[in-house]
């Protein structure tokens, strides 16, 4: 039997500490396209699911009292997600000017395009790629 192909990442889950500011912080800031809010009362959860313009998703989900995660840089586990953009230093700037700290520019050793990283509202790192 031959082997299946993994051909794209549908969705990156993230459970937050307070939904209505990360629900803001994805929506407003970030500018992602709600799909679908819905309200899981049996788990007194929030599941609302993002798009980005190609497709790919993000799912945003409130628990109550949800343990914190250890967040050290090189921590095991899923290390940052990553957003294309067309230009890292105006997306940089947009975000500075709209109180998110963000990191120096930095230059892809292999590629030579530029990237930095931002935190969201539960300080889960966030990095800007440029196309």
């Amino acid at each position: 039997m031959p082997r299946p192909i993994l051909s794209a990442i549908h969705h990156v889950a993230i459970i937050c500490s307070d939904y209505a500011v990360s629900k803001r912080f994805y929506t407003q800031l970030l500018g992602l396209t709600v799909i679908a809010e819905n309200y899981r009362h049996e788990r007194d959860s929030w599941k609302l699911d993002l798009a980005l313009p190609n497709g790919n998703q993000l799912e945003l989900f409130s628990f109550p009292n949800p343990p914190p995660r250890p967040s050290q840089p090189e921590a095991q586990g899923l290390r940052h997600l990553a957003f294309v953009v067309e230009s890292v230093a105006e997306f940089a700037n947009y975000l500075t000017q709209n109180g998110v700290a963000v990191e120096p520019i930095r230059i892809d050793e292999f590629t030579g395009k530029p990237f930095t990283f931002f935190q969201d509202p539960d300080g889960l790192p966030l990095e800007l790629y440029q196309r």
